[in-house]
């Protein structure tokens, strides 16, 4: 019976599976916003909104949490960072659904279903929009 068991297997073993979501986190954080399958987006959904309630709480034993979850690279330090200083404040005033996940259609090689996850606040997070707005700013100097 399947009481209590959320775990999506996603056709891996656990190793396999812990990778796949700590590597597609870090992604989701760096870059905003990932194409994936849209069960690997199911997959990451609960992972990275609990990475966002461990940003919004921003104390020592949180950023330890963060860090053990997405692992001990360069890219899971600079994701960490991100997390705690740009896309857990702008979710401040949210109470949960911090993710979105929008649903593209199939891919043309084998017909898997494809969506799109992004957090929802992404607007305000962007780091395009930071860069595009620091010269406008200038300009009415």
């Amino acid at each position: 019976m399947r009481h209590r068991s959320k775990t999506v297997k996603l056709q891996r073993d656990k190793s396999h599976r812990d990778a796949l979501l700590r590597n597609l986190a870090a992604s989701l954080i760096e870059h905003r916003r990932v194409t994936t399958t849209l069960a690997k987006a199911k997959a990451l959904r609960p992972f990275a909104e609990s990475l966002v309630t461990l940003g919004k709480r921003n104390d020592l034993h949180s950023r330890r949490r963060a860090i053990t979850l997405l692992g001990s690279n360069q890219l899971a330090q600079r994701s960490t960072k991100t997390l705690f200083s740009a896309i857990a404040p702008a979710s401040a005033n949210r109470q949960g659904g911090y993710c979105r996940i929008i649903k593209l259609g199939q891919r043309q090689s084998d017909a898997a279903p494809m969506a799109i996850i992004e957090w929802v606040d992404a607007l305000v997070t962007a780091p395009e929009a930071t860069a595009e707005a620091a010269p406008e700013a200038k300009a009415k100097d």
